[in-house]
């Protein structure tokens, strides 16, 4: 993205901030697709970076419809379709609970699924760490735990000025 003029010629900025987002964007996104695509190569068909987002968001034990929809920021309908596809994937199941809630649970085939991904992710920790060493790994996670902070800060604080 252009950081001179538009082509109108209204003046842009320079943003580390937009940077940051560009860069981190392109970071997951391709972390997201190498393991979809090493999980695919090991025979889980349905791996996809969206199903390995949504499985990620999962606890090991039961999970509920709502909480999940809560936890991602998506409608209970949307979460309803991503299990039900990921049940005919063969990675979850629902289970009859209370009333008209359903557990979401893992299958065994889910289960090894997230811990092929795991591992993948362990493998690529070795490589990053090679390329980058222990340190500088860890010193790009606490810079990026710092930022969120700052940007929650920052949106606090505008949504308590808001309310005045």
């Amino acid at each position: 993205m252009s950081t001179k003029f538009t082509s109108g010629g209204v003046a842009m900025v320079n943003s580390h901030a937009l940077n940051l987002v560009i860069e981190a964007g392109k970071v997951s996104t391709l972390i997201s697709q190498s393991l979809a695509n090493d999980l695919k190569d090991k025979g889980y068909i349905f791996a996809s970076p969206s199903a390995l987002n949504f499985l990620s968001a999962l606890e090991c034990g039961v999970n509920y419809g709502s909480d999940i929809a809560r936890n991602l920021g998506v409608s209970r309908q949307m979460v309803a379709k991503t299990v039900k596809d990921l049940c005919k994937a063969g990675y979850l199941e629902q289970v009859d609970a209370i009333g008209k809630q359903k557990k979401i649970l893992f299958t065994a085939t889910g289960e090894l699924l997230m811990s092929d991904a795991r591992q993948l992710l362990a493998d690529m920790d070795t490589l990053l760490i090679d390329k980058i060493n222990i340190q500088g790994v860890r010193t790009t996670i606490d810079n990026l735990t710092t930022i969120q902070n700052i940007i929650n800060e920052l949106s606090n604080s505008k949504t308590d000025l808001s309310i005045l």
